[in-house]
Order: structure tokens, then sequence, then C-alpha cells
């Protein structure tokens, strides 16, 4: 298993982030992206929001960094590291755009860029951008496959039902022949669509109890059996990790392990933590006394 990090401070979560995120900025940033490279994490994320409605902020936040800016600051600080769109809304840009910008961020990061996206869920941000909320299905997914061809690719060929392109160079492009794409969602048709085109299933606001009876039925699906190399399964666990005390470090095992059980193969943290100096010490205790009972360094 693997230990990425939700990022602090770039999105303000009202049931997740902690207090001391909310006047924590670019000083702080500069410190955790170090540190978290250092100690061996997996990725670094950022999420994708234009602008939240004032009348959702309590239950969505309203701070939501850029992540391509936000992600080539990291990129800048850091060395192993990887760098994951958490996750880009697809529908609100052209593939080809997307695969502009991930390409970008690749080549000045040494290809260390994790494609994070999903369909959205946020009809008056739709709206506001002028994309259509009730088809964003359909055409999520022709944009899935005109992402796959394009990344990687100088001169990209692609023929879909919303989106084509040939004859045209996109230079800098992606410096990883094959960019892991991770998928967002919620639901037993993300996943679907996660096995049929893609890297990994990332999906949010699913329980410990949620995931693992829908794993459950997933492999028995003719698409689980069927597919030619294993896919990624990146979760969050139900609270944020809490290890600012000896005491508090086998309650952190026994999370990791029931994820581990499910088959969790990278798991994304966020850390219950009082100030930037726990927070960083609490990134290091992890690695110390939790993850070597689960993962080496990647």
């Amino acid at each position: 298993m693997r230990f990425g990090l939700t990022t602090p401070i770039v999105t303000l979560n009202p049931r997740r982030h902690c207090a001391w995120e909310e006047t924590a900025g670019v000083d702080a940033l500069r410190q955790i992206a170090p540190a978290a490279d250092r100690l061996g994490y997996h990725h670094l994320t950022c999420s994708d929001h234009v602008a939240i409605p004032a009348a959702v902020t309590a239950t969505r936040g309203g701070r939501y960094y850029d992540p391509f800016a936000t992600l080539g600051f990291f990129a800048a600080m850091t060395e192993h590291i990887r760098l994951l769109t958490h996750v880009l809304v697809l529908p609100y840009h052209h593939p080809l755009e997307v695969a502009k910008r991930l390409g970008t961020l690749d080549q000045l990061c040494g290809g260390r860029v994790i494609a994070g996206v999903g369909v959205g869920s946020l009809r008056e941000e739709f709206e506001l951008l002028g994309v259509d909320f009730s088809g964003r299905g359909p055409r999520y997914e022709d944009a899935l496959h005109a992402l796959r061809a394009a990344l990687g690719r100088r001169e990209p060929h692609y023929d879909g039902s919303y989106f084509g392109f040939h004859d045209f160079v996109v230079d800098p492009c992606a410096l990883q022949e094959h960019m892991p794409i991770w998928l967002g969602g919620r639901t037993p048709r993300s996943l679907r669509r996660a096995l049929a085109c893609a890297d990994g299933w990332d999906p949010f606001g699913l329980t410990h109890a949620q995931l693992a009876a829908l794993l459950e039925r997933a492999r028995r699906w003719p698409a689980w059996r069927d597919r030619q190399t294993p896919i990624d399964l990146i979760f969050a666990p139900d609270s944020p990790i809490d290890v600012s005390t000896p005491d508090r470090v086998p309650a952190a095992i026994d999370v990791v392990a029931q994820y581990q059980r499910i088959g969790t193969t990278v798991l994304n943290l966020r850390f219950s933590s009082r100030s930037l100096t726990d927070f960083l010490d609490q990134l290091a205790t992890f690695m110390a006394k939790v993850a070597p009972r689960f993962s080496v360094r990647p």
C-alpha cells in the first residue's frame, strides 16, 4: 500500500479541514511539500473548482486553489513525490487543453503527474461556465478516451462522438508515455468506467463499509474479471488520522489494516492536527510508526 497526502490548505472542506489551515498559506505549503517528498509519501493533491455558489460553501467549502498552478509550485520544490489532480472536472475543459496542461506539468516535474479526473456534480458551476449539466455523462466518457489518446503524444489523433482532432501539434506533451488516469466519483457506474478506461478508481464520500460492499459485488463483474491489468483502488479513511501521541498510533494502524483488507492500493490521508508544527510532526510519525507495516518507500 502507498500513502498519498490530501494536501491541507489548498482546499477547505468544512467537514474535514483543521482550524489552522484557514489562515495558513504559501509559507506553510513551502514546508509541507518538501517534507512529504522527503518522508516518502506517494503524492500530493489539488482539486478543481472555478467558483462555488455561496449557498453551498457550508458543505462544499469555498477555497479551491487552481490545480495546475499549485502542482507546478509543488513540482519546483520536490523531486520524487507524484502530483495528482484530485480531481479535475473534465467536462469543464476540452480534452486537448487538459492534455496540454497536464503534459506541460509532467515535463516540468520529470514525469510525476497523475491525472485524476471526474464528471462533476455541481450544477450551478456547470451553468456558470456554460457547460451542459444533463448531458455531461456521455461527453465525459468521450473526453476520457480523447484524453488517453492525446497524453504523451506530440501529434495526437482522435475521432469520437463529441471530440475529434488530427493534424495538430501539442508541444510539450506528457513525458510519461502512459500517464496514470484515476477516475473520481462515488457510484458503481464510476467504478465501471474506471475498469473500462482508467488506471485507478478514486471515489469520494464513501465509507469503509460502503466501499467494502461495493467491491464485493464488483469483483463478480465481467469487467473486473476480464481486465488485463490490476486497477489501483485509492480510498480515504472515514475520519482524519491522528498520530499526535504514541497511544494513538495503534488505532491508526488498525484503520490502515481495515483498508488493506478490502484491497486498497493507495490511501489518501488527512491528519487531525492543531497547527502546522503538529501536522509536520504527524507526517513524520506516520511514516516512521505506521507505514512500514504496509508499504515500502516508492
